[in-house]
């Protein structure tokens, strides 16, 4: 398990009965499409959702070349082992100038798409309700898609029952869900800094640079690209490792080839939020 995962010390009873309320509030809908990214919150949700629902909840996973292939693995991996009912569905947030622009609410654009995409696909279906995995920790940071999210009334079940982040990896782990332990994540437009356009060629270039350093070995990281220069975050427990000349030398073969004409690593290593800093009170992304 890595360091970075925070369940130890949760307090069992009082985490089983928030997840008590969530099956019990989930259980009064009628019907639920659940916005399903494949990473542990909207997974958890997911999973209460079909064990509240059954056949009356359906996950969705919205695909565009922000979503990259290996999430799209890890989204089916949680499929499969759940039994989910579950499909994918096209969103078209490269069609908007404001999303492309990558301004700070870049985020709220692409929910603002996906939340729009989800409303027809409800209607179409007969859903009574959206919702998404926003948790108890999540409003603290600085998150554009809530607005969102709030303007096409999207419910937020984790957050209503009071649970956070570390609660929701510790149930995750209870109901056996592959995500309990999955590393943060992150749509692909979230490496390209703030004012950088971002375009599906950019972000192709960032996938296959972070599938390089995840066959390296690495698994929680983030390729940040400034355009000729990429910039490479580890964890601080896999840092060791990173900064050796055998890995250095990795690190430049996997990213050169790609186009970038400088290869660094951040010495602060991967932190949430490094790319908001300037923003004021913004914090992870």
């Amino acid at each position: 398990m890595s360091e970075a995962i925070p369940i130890a010390g949760i307090p069992e009873r009082e985490a089983l009965a928030k997840q008590d309320c969530l099956l019990g509030d989930l259980a009064r809908l009628d019907s639920l499409l659940v916005a399903f990214s494949g990473g542990a919150d909207s997974a958890y949700l997911a999973w209460a959702a079909h064990a509240a629902l059954g056949s009356r909840a359906l996950a969705v996973t919205a695909v565009s070349a922000s979503f990259s292939a290996y999430d799209s693995e890890q989204a089916l991996r949680v499929v499969r082992s759940a039994g989910l009912r579950h499909e994918f569905f096209q969103t078209r947030e490269f069609e908007n100038p404001l999303y492309v622009a990558n301004r700070p609410d870049r985020c709220y654009h692409c929910k603002d798409e996906l939340f729009t995409r989800m409303e027809s696909l409800a209607h179409d279906r007969g859903f009574a309700a959206l919702a998404y995995g926003l948790n108890a920790d999540d409003p603290r940071d600085f998150r554009p898609g809530q607005r969102a999210a709030a303007e096409h009334r999207v419910l937020t079940p984790l957050l209503d029952a009071g649970l956070g982040k570390a609660e929701v990896r510790f149930l995750s782990r209870h109901a056996s869900l592959p995500t309990w332990d999955r590393p943060a994540s992150a749509c692909l437009s979230s490496r390209v800094p703030y004012g950088t356009p971002v375009t599906p060629e950019t972000l192709t270039r960032i996938e296959r640079g972070e599938a390089a350093l995840r066959a390296l070995g690495f698994r929680q990281f983030r390729l940040r690209d400034d355009g000729r220069l990429a910039r490479i975050e580890i964890a601080p427990e896999e840092m060791d490792r990173a900064l050796t000349r055998e890995t250095a030398h990795a690190f430049v073969e996997a990213l050169k080839p790609l186009g970038y004409d400088y290869v660094t690593l951040d010495l602060e290593g991967y932190r949430q939020g490094s790319l908001n800093v300037g923003l004021g009170g913004a914090r992870r992304k």
